[in-house]
């Protein structure tokens, strides 16, 4: 129970800091970029340090690393199934979904991964 409330508080003061400073950059939209997922991966990986080593979350965060490159193939895939081939959201996203699998167990078997 100790670890959910440290990875609770932990998360949520993480989440503030970002949050203000999403709040201090201009476009508002950057703000949402900044709220969520980069403060989840630094509470996560905090966690991480605290329980199982450096080690172990130096391995954690190549495949956060990993998953990200995958998400940024993902995205270009969907822009580019949904602009340039005029596809329908779900076929283009289902498609590009194979392409964010390939590219993110790819990396991982190809560079390693969590131990």
């Amino acid at each position: 129970m100790t670890e959910y409330v440290l990875r609770f508080i932990a998360g949520g003061v993480i989440v503030s800091i970002f949050a203000i400073l999403g709040d201090m950059l201009r476009p508002k939209s950057f703000g949402g970029l900044l709220g969520a997922a980069p403060s989840v991966a630094l509470a996560t990986l905090g966690m991480a340090v605290v329980q199982h080593g450096p080690q172990y979350a130096a391995a954690e965060s190549w495949t956060m690393i990993y998953g990200a490159v995958a998400l940024a193939c993902y995205s270009l895939a969907v822009c580019h199934l949904l602009v340039r081939f005029r596809l329908a959201a779900l076929p283009a996203t289902m498609i590009a979904f194979v392409v964010w699998l390939a590219v993110a167990f790819g990396l991982l078997v190809s560079l390693g991964g969590a131990a």
